[in-house]
């Protein structure tokens, strides 16, 4: 009974507040959005927190003031930067006169890559004090989103609602280089792809730089090619200038940025995570439009570079059929929820099963448009 009254959960002010040892035992080594590191950049370079919209609140479980088991977890006053879409659900639940905002989110903000969210070896305890943050204070719901195949069961067994969702993803068949990857293609997206890159590179020359070679004009760069494409996309940026600045310092041999010049100047970038086996195509922009360069920077120099070094796949990101045509195949994704309103929540449920066969017959239709050869 004893050691039973000395584990207790809380929540804590950020992932900052915990010894970055403690929490990357947790962690692990393999994915690095969940390090101390990104997690804490984001904190202390203000991306999140602050007016973000994202106030960081992990849940902590503790034995006589040790972590045994963490998720990042956030209070959200908005639905944005999640990439899982419940603005629906919110304009519902509005027009029954409650409020979902605030929410709790578990996430890792900004970052549509799956991946463990109950850390350590106390998952259930976790939920258990998710729900509690949310009863106790009164919110609409809790979401994990992006989570691992290897987590569903965990959160079946307290009846959060599972939501599928639909990426695309490389996947390398120990390709021993881009051309091998290419002879698996049919012969006519074989000789797309080739056209594709030709007319890409032209003019151009390309970097690929991982940590002290990430010069700081470098970083300049890339900061101009991402606030262009904020812009275009979610009228402002999530990341600050400072957050980039923080990962090239705390995380520079997990990096991989590639970069295209014209005449020796930067006109495009992507910039990419490397884990245990996958790499992560995170953020891409350009200021000068030219044809399939968001291809080549984003995808084929990825492949190129996973192929080159032995990494099973390549992430690109959320959503983007135009994938399908380059070799990336669909996979479902999936959220977890939580919502303790019962008829708030049967209605939910209705919609999860509906669209649950949706995504199963677009990535059944998707399978069918690959470009590999058909023995």
């Amino acid at each position: 009974m004893a050691d039973r009254e000395a584990i207790t959960a809380r929540i804590g002010g950020g992932v900052g507040e915990i010894e970055a040892a403690q929490w990357d035992a947790l962690a692990g080594s393999a994915d690095p959005f969940l390090s101390h590191a990104f997690l804490t950049a984001l904190e202390e370079s203000g991306s999140v927190g602050g007016r973000s919209g994202w106030t960081p609140l992990p849940i902590l479980v503790e034995e006589c003031g040790e972590p045994l088991a963490a998720a990042p977890a956030y209070l959200k006053s908005h639905s944005q930067g999640e990439y899982v879409f419940d603005h629906g659900w919110a304009e519902a639940w509005q027009r029954a006169g409650g409020d979902y905002y605030p929410k709790l989110q578990i996430a890792v903000p900004f970052t549509p890559c799956p991946g463990r969210r109950l850390l350590g070896q106390r998952p259930q305890a976790l939920l258990a004090a998710a729900e509690a943050v949310v009863e106790q204070n009164g919110l609409s719901s809790a979401h994990a989103t992006f989570i691992a195949e290897a987590e569903i069961a965990d959160f079946e067994a307290r009846g959060w609602l599972l939501r599928d969702g639909t990426q695309y993803h490389w996947f390398n068949r120990s390709y021993a280089s881009f051309d091998d990857f290419l002879a698996a293609l049919s012969s006519r997206k074989r000789k797309a792809l080739r056209k594709e890159r030709a007319t890409a590179r032209e003019g151009l020359t390309f970097l690929q730089l991982r940590g002290e070679d990430i010069a700081p004009e470098h970083w300049d760069a890339m900061w101009r090619f991402y606030q262009h494409t904020g812009r275009r996309k979610w009228g402002r940026p999530y990341l600050t200038r400072g957050f980039f600045d923080r990962i090239g310092e705390t995380m520079g041999t997990r990096i991989l940025l590639l970069l295209a010049l014209r005449d020796g100047q930067p006109i495009a970038g992507a910039l990419n995570l490397i884990g245990a086996d996958t790499l992560y195509g995170r953020y891409w922009g350009a200021t000068e439009e030219v044809p399939f360069l968001h291809f080549e920077l984003c995808y084929y120099q990825a492949i190129e570079w996973a192929i080159a070094h032995g990494v099973a796949e390549v992430q690109a990101g959320a959503q983007g059929e135009h994938k399908l045509a380059r070799g990336y195949e669909p996979v479902i994704t999936r959220s977890a929820h939580f919502i303790p309103h019962p008829a708030f929540r049967e209605a939910v449920e209705h919609f999860l099963e509906s669209e649950r066969h949706a995504v199963a017959a677009e990535v059944e239709a998707c399978r069918a448009e690959l470009p590999y050869r058909r023995e």
